[in-house]
């Protein structure tokens, strides 16, 4: 039996962090057994918000491959590629867009959020009122059966569900299955300071920062503030080092909580702990992805040979498509 596909992307806009990691890709390296994985860099999605200023676009793609490749994303499991390198994603995004609704684009909520939070930046464009259908094109052209996602993004998935049923509808052509949900209960990490990790806090623990850096920042976290002396007792849930124990360091967990809410272990000694943990985990990451960066040249052969091959996929929907919709001669 071939195996059902999946399809998922992340946008190369900096450094992958460990929220990231764990809410998303230690995810896709585990489905990367199980199921045809495609997964790609959505560097025209990275232009939604950021076609001002695309400097860095360019390094930025070649490290998230290098961040891909060493958390063990593997291009002979799966189908790793560049969004822009696969023209027929564009093709497909033209002709949905021609017969998507404007209510469904404007009623998508992360379409209001960030009209509503990036005053800083002009977004009120033609290609980010537009994104859900070019994320329905990176979906539908694959055919994908599942999208790894959390319940936060279900309204986006719908979206695309939509826009399949109505394009079938339209033409009279079943080309397109309606993809589903593949709901992933992901870690939660905070940041270093306790709230959301984002680049846009600076508070976040990244796959690029040095051993050091990850040393500095995890002995500069926020820990509980009614705690002032070492033998105080301590209040480790609202403690942003504990959440992250219970990540890294899950089974000494009982023992940092009771040690903690008895006071026999200061919050210094305790972050020293975490540190080590984390060390184990990110220093081989960071050390690969450095050994990665360092030959360029493979990085790129490895994109262009993962876009080849999504290639060969993406048009053969396309001849359906075209078939469908009857256009061409």
């Amino acid at each position: 039996m071939s195996k059902k596909i999946i399809l998922s992307g992340t946008r190369p806009t900096g450094n992958i962090h460990l929220g990231n990691y764990f809410g998303a890709l230690e995810n896709w390296v585990r489905l990367q057994d199980e199921y045809d994985c495609h997964f790609f860099i959505a560097d025209w999605h990275a232009l939604t918000t950021g076609y001002a200023d695309t400097e860095k676009l360019k390094e930025n793609t070649l490290s998230l491959m290098a961040d891909f490749l060493a958390v063990g994303l593997d291009p002979d499991k799966s189908t790793l590629f560049l969004q822009s390198s696969v023209l027929e994603h564009a093709e497909l995004f033209l002709l949905l867009g021609m017969n998507t609704p404007l209510s469904w684009l404007e009623r998508c909520p992360t379409y209001k959020d960030l009209m509503a939070n990036m005053g800083e930046k002009d977004i009120a464009t033609y290609g980010f009122l537009g994104y859900p259908a070019l994320q329905a094109a990176d979906i539908l052209i694959y055919k994908a059966d599942f999208v790894p996602v959390g319940e936060d993004q279900l309204p986006h998935l719908e979206i695309t569900r939509e826009v399949a049923r109505r394009f079938n509808y339209i033409y009279g052509k079943e080309v397109f299955p309606e993809p589903m949900p593949l709901l992933t209960k992901a870690k939660v990490l905070p940041g270093t300071d306790g709230r959301k990790m984002s680049k846009s806090y600076n508070n976040t623990i990244a796959l690029a920062d040095t051993p050091d850096e990850v040393k500095k920042k995890v002995m500069s976290m926020i820990t509980d503030p009614a705690r002032i002396r070492k033998d105080d007792p301590g209040h480790p849930d609202v403690c942003t080092v504990y959440a992250f124990h219970k990540v890294f360091n899950e089974e000494m967990v009982p023992e940092i909580e009771s040690s903690c809410k008895g006071g026999s272990i200061g919050c210094v000694a305790c972050k020293r702990l975490l540190q080590e943990k984390i060390a184990e985990f990110h220093t081989p990451i960071f050390e690969k992805r450095n050994t990665l960066l360092e030959n360029e040249d493979h990085l790129k052969q490895i994109i262009v040979a993962g876009s080849d091959k999504a290639r060969i996929k993406a048009e053969k929907t396309m001849q359906e498509v075209r078939s469908a919709v009857r256009i061409g001669v």
